[in-house]
């Protein structure tokens, strides 16, 4: 499969989207969640979107939101128009999804469980198994491992300034992860005190840093 994983940063990018049905209003959601300034082409949008800062146009303006975009996304019941937009994107970032493979850009299933963002792609072999997956993925993460993600980074940022090393930081990172009073903590949710006891690990391990 000749497409690999990565993320596009969304704050401020410019998007436009030909379409205002079911798809498009996600995709436009979702763009606008993260940072983005999206325009749509259609009959009518939401309120909601609306409110997050969207603009409905006409689908005559089609060629200027090209122009405009950084990325387009094709999201219409209109083949002919769907045809046009795409052959008139050149070097743009395009989303389709009518044939996300005649894109360069797939936005697959996605989803938050605090700070973590998970993206599942089958590869456009089953959109249900994707949903099926969502559903197993979601059911095993736990707010223990929310929290141990948070105390990761709260470690990762004292460390920094103290080992230049990756491979070092990333030895003792394994170290907190592993503490066993750490995992006590975590288990009754006593966050304070964990970073209180990691601060005082630091502090004994590198007194004379």
């Amino acid at each position: 499969m000749d497409w690999t994983a990565l993320y596009l940063k969304t704050s401020g990018l410019k998007v436009f989207i030909l379409g205002t049905g079911e798809v498009a209003t996600r995709r436009a959601n979702r763009f606008l969640d993260h940072g983005a300034i999206v325009r749509l082409a259609g009959n009518s949008i939401s309120d909601d979107i609306k409110d997050k800062g969207a603009t409905l146009h006409s689908t005559d303006d089609a060629d200027e939101l090209v122009e405009w975009a950084d990325l387009v996304v094709v999201a219409s019941a209109d083949e002919q128009l769907s045809d046009y937009v795409a052959s008139i994107s050149g070097d743009k970032l395009l989303n389709r999804a009518d044939f996300p493979f005649d894109g360069d850009i797939i936005v697959p299933t996605s989803f938050n469980i605090g700070d973590i963002e998970i993206s599942i792609f089958t590869g456009g072999k089953s959109p249900l198994m994707a949903r099926q997956l969502r559903k197993r993925i979601q059911s095993i993460i736990t707010e223990e491992d929310i929290l141990e993600i948070e105390l990761q980074d709260y470690s990762r940022s004292i460390l920094k300034e103290i080992i230049p090393d990756q491979k070092e930081r990333r030895k003792y990172l394994y170290k907190i992860f592993e503490d066993e009073t750490i995992l006590k903590l975590i288990k009754s949710r006593e966050i304070d005190k964990a970073k209180a006891v990691i601060n005082e690990s630091i502090k004994r391990d590198f007194n004379d840093t």
